[in-house]
């Protein structure tokens, strides 16, 4: 469609607000276990064992997808907490994702696959590095 071949252009750019925005999004996950804030049902009280690596790996390696540093090896790595996380903590509760709450786990896991192969695409410090 003609309408969208001008849009191709865009994809690093669109590569790297897709990156940035989701690893935000992730930041304020890790800093909900770690630091209860924002404030929710969701931060652990004494944080230890696999709930206190999860809120590392999601605060550390948020930053650093946010950032654009070392995009592909942390985007692989998250994708896998992703993937533990969906098939520990939320598949044993439902089969259904809807159901289990861990549809944000799965959207994660997959976009950050897809940053392990596609890179991180503008406004990134990788690109900075690569240079």
């Amino acid at each position: 469609m003609k309408l969208f071949d001008g849009l191709a252009r865009y994809q690093p750019q669109a590569l790297g607000v897709l990156r940035i925005v989701t690893a935000l999004q992730f930041v304020e996950h890790g800093t909900q276990k770690l630091f209860n804030f924002p404030a929710g049902e969701h931060a652990a009280a004494a944080l230890s064992g696999l709930p206190l690596a999860a809120g590392i790996l999601e605060f550390v390696g948020g930053i650093l997808l946010a950032l654009g540093l070392f995009t592909r090896p942390v985007a692989f790595l998250l994708a896998g907490e992703m993937a533990i996380a969906y098939f520990v903590a939320h598949m044993p509760r439902d089969f259904f994702p809807v159901n289990n709450g861990g549809d944000s786990a799965i959207s994660f896991c997959f976009i950050f696959l897809y940053l392990v192969f596609a890179g991180a695409g503008a406004f990134a410090l990788d690109n900075r590095r690569n240079a």
